[in-house]
């Protein structure tokens, strides 16, 4: 099962990692949505965000735009991290996503050469 986070701004997928209002979690297998949750973060300070998704057991990230040093954090926790998403309906994100249909500008990942979910 994966545990995939979406962050989130007034009902769309948001541009920027940090000013999410709340996130979305969805516990899939395979291509399906088995339950669907929503979280709000603590308060954005530098690396809260990124240990808060670790300990809520992220296993992915999708979002429209996240820094290099919150994507470091994100790895090193081994969460997934698709940036350049586009800034929609999480519902309509998540379908694409697991569909492999979901256009995104990098995929960075961080898993052992056993772990093939970062195909997306």
């Amino acid at each position: 099962m994966r545990k995939i986070a979406l962050p989130v701004v007034e009902g769309k997928l948001s541009a920027h990692f940090g000013h999410a209002s709340y996130f979305y979690i969805y516990h899939t297998e395979g291509e399906n949505i088995i339950k669907e949750q929503m979280e709000v973060p603590p308060p954005h300070e530098f690396g809260v965000i990124p240990n808060w998704l670790s300990e809520i057991q992220v296993t992915d990230l999708i979002v429209g735009g996240i820094g290099p040093k919150a994507v470091d954090i994100l790895n090193n926790h081994k969460i997934n991290v698709f940036s350049g998403a586009p800034v929609e309906h999480p519902e309509s994100v998540i379908h694409s996503f697991l569909s492999g249909s979901l256009k995104t500008t990098a995929n960075m990942c961080n898993h052992d050469e056993h772990d093939h979910n970062c195909s997306h």
